[in-house]
């Protein structure tokens, strides 16, 4: 059976479900050409762009917990938005779309940025809101709702191109995420990092020099399918699901929670990016198996029995 893996989300049109997420490989053309020729992706997303360029914190600024989990405090580090055509032209060149993560200290910089971001091509613009690690950028204003409304409205009245939301796995997040959809955002992108700490108890010092880092990876997983789980049965929305997809199982937990895509990054810390075909293959051998035609048939399918 020929299964239909295609997905519309966030007023995107995406060949499959499984994307690459923002962070470890997404700053540097090249490495986005490798990814795209290599793990054929449906679509990539940027490191996060600032306005200035950011060399973020010093090492160590990743700490390998085990089992697949990670503590991170990279400082969005980022050579700046002046970069974003470089960026978006390596999808342009290939046919896939590449969504621009971008990250402001206020309002009219957000603004800014979703100009620059649609000037130089980006397919979508992705409002990082939720980074748990950086004074005065993400999870400092995407916490707050009517903060989160006012961004999402000014940069949605000045651009064209679908904005994409991502917010971390807050108490208040179904609230967040309801004022981000009434302010014009096309989808939410749930979730990102988890605030964490690891100590070195020999020096009794914490190991990241940020000292408090995100947590991604396997640990991060059963949050994120929760979060995903509740901002869907509340909101029926377009989702963006990341945390710790490193198969095809933690992938279809994700769209069975309710997101209609996936991004992948952990998984590409040790593994290349043909990890990303194998996830798509996969899922579509789960879905010849249970007899399921279409991906959409998967979305939000979880029984509430």
């Amino acid at each position: 059976m020929v299964v239909g893996l295609e997905v519309l989300v966030g007023g995107l049109r995406l060949k499959h479900p499984v994307m690459v997420g923002s962070g470890v490989l997404g700053d540097k053309p090249e490495l986005i050409e490798r990814l795209v020729k290599e793990g054929d992706p449906s679509a990539v997303v940027t490191k996060t762009l600032t306005k200035y360029r950011r060399e973020g914190y010093l090492p160590p600024i990743i700490v390998e917990l085990g089992c697949d989990s990670y503590l991170n405090a990279v400082g969005l580090a980022n050579p700046g938005i002046e970069v974003v055509n470089d960026l978006v032209s390596v999808g342009l060149r290939y046919g896939i779309p590449v969504v621009v993560s971008i990250a402001g200290s206020s309002i009219d910089e957000f603004v800014e940025l979703g100009i620059k971001a649609e000037l130089g091509k980006a397919s979508a613009i992705e409002l990082n809101l939720s980074c748990p690690h950086v004074k005065g950028l993400g999870a400092e204003l995407g916490r707050d709702p009517q903060t989160t409304y006012e961004v999402v409205r000014n940069v949605k009245s000045v651009v064209k191109i679908p904005v994409w939301v991502k917010l971390g796995p807050w108490d208040n997040v179904v609230e967040v995420a309801s004022k981000s959809l009434s302010a014009g955002a096309n989808a939410l992108v749930l979730i990102n990092t988890l605030r964490g700490m690891k100590i070195d108890i020999y020096s009794r010092k914490p190991i990241l020099t940020a000292r408090v880092g995100g947590l991604s990876g396997k640990a991060l997983h059963p949050v994120a399918v929760r979060v995903i789980y509740e901002v869907y049965k509340e909101l029926k929305c377009d989702i963006v699901g990341v945390g710790g997809v490193l198969n095809h199982e933690t992938a279809i937990e994700l769209i069975l929670a309710g997101a209609k895509a996936v991004q992948v990054v952990s998984a590409l810390i040790k593994n290349p990016p043909t990890v990303i075909k194998e996830i798509v293959n996969s899922i579509s051998n789960y879905m010849n198996e249970i007899d399921i035609k279409d991906i959409k048939q998967l979305v939000g399918a979880v029984t509430h029995d």
